[in-house]
């Protein structure tokens, strides 16, 4: 079926260091398992130097996550955000470029590409430490209407909520450019973070968002209700996801939600990317005006295919047999 959408993502052009951990490791360092926190350069390479084995890199950032995975479906992407003037980002931007992904928007700074430590356990959760490094010098003057022309669809981390003011820029931008958005929770810290804000960007701007149960939550203060929780969500802008991992998914539109079974891994190795390549799915469903929960669908099988991998870089292997059943 033909995609319909040209897609951006805006966020933090991230390369990932994806290392494997014992529970006692996460336990020693501030913050909770599972979360996102934000931290200087020093502090990720204090924690790399106690690393057992070497990180493995791969290009990341939730977006980024998301984008990549799109290209790799032949779905029309670029990306706008600040890469470093340094290997790693080119790294990145070589990285999306042999995917056949648009590289002309991403802007670029005389600082280190912004960089992530994931940690992750034996259960396959994964604890994020984050330097933005050059991703953070990104200012709303660098950005216009014109980094959108061409583009149908804009979907942004939720990483930017940090930055209520080039967030607001973007989402301006690209409803100036006709661009439907969607926006990704990202983590639960930045929902407590950005609380007092999330209910006006969602109403003004936002068409699809996304989120786990614990973003779910920390917006709704709903804990044991997915159906509710995704209505809630829903008030607020026309599509919500409450995706639920193992559990499946809850999609809700003009007031009514439907449950979405999953699409089961047999081995979970690392969570990493699960819900930026739900996402990729869901959206590229969308893209072709599949019917919501069958976009659930696609993107349930993208998440578990990369729970079973290291990081979020799927096999050739795998994105031949996940192609064949989309």
């Amino acid at each position: 079926m033909q995609i319909k959408s040209t897609f951006i993502g805006v966020g933090s052009p991230i390369v990932d260091a994806i290392a494997h951990v014992d529970e006692s490791f996460v336990a020693q360092i501030d913050g909770d398992k599972g979360g996102m926190v934000l931290v200087d350069a020093p502090t990720i390479s204090a924690l790399m130097e106690r690393l057992s084995e070497a990180a493995v890199a791969a290009p990341g950032g939730s977006a980024g996550n998301t984008l990549f995975a799109l290209a790799r479906m032949g779905a029309s992407t670029r990306f706008l955000g600040k890469t470093g003037n340094c290997a790693d980002g080119g790294f990145y931007r070589d990285s999306f470029f042999k995917l056949g992904g648009d590289i002309s928007r991403f802007k670029m700074a005389d600082i280190p590409n912004g960089r992530c430590l994931s940690l992750v356990t034996p259960d396959g959760e994964r604890t994020m430490r984050t330097n933005l490094g050059a991703a953070m010098t990104l200012v709303p003057e660098e950005i216009s209407v014109i980094d959108f022309v061409d583009c149908s669809h804009a979907h942004i981390e939720g990483y930017l909520l940090f930055n209520e003011s080039l967030l607001r820029h973007v989402l301006e931008s690209a409803k100036e450019a006709a661009c439907t958005i969607s926006l990704d929770l990202a983590s639960f810290e930045v929902v407590t973070a950005a609380k007092a804000i999330l209910p006006d960007i969602l109403r003004d701007y936002v068409d699809i968002v996304f989120a786990n149960e614990e973003e779910g939550a920390a917006f709704t203060s709903i804990t044991d209700d997915y159906a509710a929780m995704a209505l809630q969500l829903a008030e607020h802008c026309e599509i919500a996801a409450i995706k639920i991992g193992a559990r499946g998914s809850y999609i809700a539109q003009a007031g009514k939600v439907e449950k979405i079974e999953p699409t089961l891994a047999a081995n979970v190795i690392d969570t990493t990317a699960a819900g930026d390549l739900w996402a990729a799915g869901f959206l590229f469903g969308w893209s072709q005006n599949r019917p919501l929960a069958e976009c659930a669908r696609i993107g349930s099988i993208l998440g578990a295919a990369v729970v079973q991998e290291q990081g979020s870089t799927l096999p050739e292997h795998v994105w031949q047999k996940i192609l064949e059943t989309i």
